[in-house]
């Protein structure tokens, strides 16, 4: 990438932008990482293991698959708004 805009008026990118947009992507692949572990992993691949425990009388493994990743895909998006929170805090791009 160029630090010249390509078009008048255009900001220039900075480093400090490439360090934001890097620590933005790598923050997204981290949740998008516990997602799937937890969808397809605890759902499917793992699913008999997890079966061997009960969760208010059902199966570990079904609980995964029906109700936890929806749980944990809530988590993750609340954890993502926090972390989203400090980054933009810290590169100093937050809009407070």
């Amino acid at each position: 990438m160029t630090d010249k805009p390509e078009h008048p008026g255009e900001p220039s990118i900075t480093p400090n932008h490439r360090d934001y947009w890097r620590a933005n992507l790598r923050l997204v692949l981290r949740c998008l990482a516990v997602w799937f572990f937890v969808s397809y992993g605890c759902g499917i691949l793992f699913v008999d293991v997890l079966n061997q425990f009960r969760i208010g009388g059902f199966p570990l493994g079904f609980w995964f698959a029906q109700q936890g990743s929806i749980l944990v895909f809530m988590a993750v998006i609340a954890y993502y708004a926090r972390a989203m929170t400090r980054l933009d805090r810290a590169f100093d791009v937050d809009e407070e």
